[in-house]
C-alpha cells in the first residue's frame, strides 16, 4: 500500500494561511492532492493539520482518497520537526511494514501526477529503500574560504557543457513504514534520486516565490492540459458588477453601484480580442446605461422565464464557439447551472455556498462589486497566454 502524507499547518509567519491562499485559482493545498488523486498507484492521501479552516477547505475537494488527520498541537508548532508528526500519525495506525510513505511538501504545488508514478518506478528499479527528490542547478558554487565547489575558474565550462549539481527540491520523500519508524527519518539506507523538471525548483515560503510560482504554473503545468482558448466572457450583475446592494434616492428612484475597475477590464478583454457579455435576471435601464459605457458586445436583461444557459448557448450558435471557450462570473444560485456548464467559471468572494462549493470554480478574493469580475478577467488574459491553446 501506498500513503501520501501532506502535512500543513495553520501557522505560517511569512505567508498567512499560506496552505489555503489561492493559488492559480485554487488553494495550494488543492494541487498536489489533485495529482496524488489522478495517480493510480497511491492508494491513500493523509491531509495531516491542526487548523479548521484548511480541514473544511479540504474536505470540500471531495477527493476520494483523501482523508484529513488532526495532529496533536505539539507536532504543530514552529519548533517541531516533519518528522515529529510523521512519527505520530504512524505510530497511531496500523500499517504493514513494507507500505511505503511518501512525504508530501504543498509548498511545491507544481509536482505532477507522472512524478509520483515514475519516482515510485525508480525506488522499485534502483531496489532502494528510500528515495528524495531533486533538480539539476548549473550555478557555480563557492565556499567561505572563496574555493570553488563544482568547477575550475581557470578553465570556465559552457553551460552545455558543465552537467551541473543536484539541489533537493523539497517536492516529496519515500520510504517504507518500518525504516521511518526504526530510524526516525523520512531517508535511510540506500537512497535514490528522482530528478524533476528544473521549474519544479521553486518552493513557496515568501511573497516572491509566490508570484514566480504561479507564472511557471501556468506556463509549464497547466498549459499542457490543452484546453480552449476563452474567446467570450459574460457577467452576472447584482452581487457580481455590483455589492448586491439596493440603493434607493429620496425620489424612489433605484440605483446601482458598479466598479470602475472591472470596466477597464471589459476593455481589456476587447482589447485582446475576447468578446464579452452581460446576462442577468432583472431588467434595468441602469444596466443598460452601464452596458453601453463598457461598450458589452451581448446585453440580456429579464431572464425569468429562460435559462442563462439556453441563452449562452444561442449566442455559441452565433459566435460559432463551444460552451469550453466561455468564461462565466456569477453569485447565486440561478447562476449554477451556467457556471457548471462553461469552460472557465468564477465567483466572487462572498458568493452563495452552492456557488462556491462547484467543484470547477474558481473562487476569488474580492467580493461582488469591489473587484472580483477584473480579479477573473485578469485570470482569464492570463490564461489565454499561458494556459489555453
Amino acid at each position: 500500500m501506498n500513503i501520501a502524507f501532506v502535512p500543513v499547518r495553520c501557522g505560517s509567519k511569512s505567508i498567512p494561511f499560506k496552505n489555503i491562499k489561492v493559488f492559480c485559482g485554487k488553494p495550494l493545498v488543492y494541487w498536489n492532492l489533485e495529482a496524488l488523486q489522478n495517480s493510480t498507484n497511491i492508494d491513500h492521501i493523509v491531509v495531516a493539520t491542526d487548523c479548521k479552516e484548511i480541514k473544511d477547505k479540504v474536505n470540500g475537494f471531495n477527493f476520494s482518497k483523501v482523508r484529513v488527520y488532526d495532529r496533536e498541537p505539539k507536532n504543530a508548532n514552529d519548533v517541531a520537526s516533519t518528522e515529529s508528526v510523521m512519527l505520530e500519525f504512524i505510530d497511531k495506525n496500523s500499517f504493514d511494514a513494507d507500505d511505503l510513505f511518501l512525504l508530501v511538501q504543498a509548498t511545491s504545488p507544481l509536482t505532477q501526477t507522472k512524478d509520483f508514478d515514475r519516482a515510485l518506478e525508480k525506488l522499485q528499479k534502483d531496489k532502494s529503500n528510500s528515495l528524495l527528490t531533486c533538480t539539476r542547478t548549473k550555478r557555480f558554487f563557492w565556499t567561505d574560504d572563496n574555493t570553488p565547489l563544482n568547477y575550475d575558474f581557470q578553465s570556465r565550462p559552457r553551460r552545455q557543457d558543465f552537467k551541473g549539481m543536484l539541489v533537493e527540491n523539497g517536492a516529496f520523500y519515500i520510504n517504507s513504514i518500518k525504516n521511518i519508524k526504526k530510524y526516525k527519518n523520512r531517508l535511510s539506507g540506500k537512497i535514490s534520486i528522482y530528478e524533476m523538471e528544473e521549474f519544479t525548483t521553486i518552493e513557496i515560503d515568501e511573497d516572491d516565490d509566490w508570484a514566480i510560482a504561479e507564472k511557471l504554473m501556468y506556463k509549464h503545468v497547466l498549459a499542457n492540459k490543452k484546453k480552449r482558448k476563452i474567446k467570450l466572457f459574460l457577467s452576472d450583475v447584482d452581487g457580481t458588477l455590483t455589492d448586491a446592494g439596493m440603493y434607493y434616492g429620496e425620489n424612489g428612484e433605484e440605483l446601482k453601484k458598479f466598479n470602475t475597475h472591472d470596466g477597464k477590464g471589459f476593455e481589456l478583454l476587447r482589447m485582446a480580442g475576447v468578446k464579452t457579455g452581460i446576462i442577468t435576471s432583472e431588467t434595468t435601464k441602469i444596466v443598460e446605461n452601464r452596458a453601453r459605457k463598457i461598450k458589452v458586445d451581448y446585453l440580456y436583461q429579464g431572464l425569468e422565464h429562460k435559462g442563462k444557459l439556453s441563452i449562452v448557448k444561442e449566442i455559441c450558435l452565433k459566435e460559432n464557439i463551444s460552451l469550453d471557450e466561455v468564461a462565466y462570473i456569477g453569485d447565486d444560485i440561478n447562476c449554477k447551472e451556467l457556471l457548471e456548464s462553461v469552460g472557465l467559471c468564477a465567483c466572487p468572494k462572498d458568493a452563495q455556498d452552492q456557488i462556491q462549493n462547484i467543484p470547477s470554480i474558481i473562487k476569488l478574493s474580492k467580493n461582488g462589486g469591489y473587484g472580483a469580475v477584473r480579479e477573473f478577467i485578469n485570470k482569464i488574459l492570463l490564461f489565454n497566454k499561458f494556459y489555453y491553446k
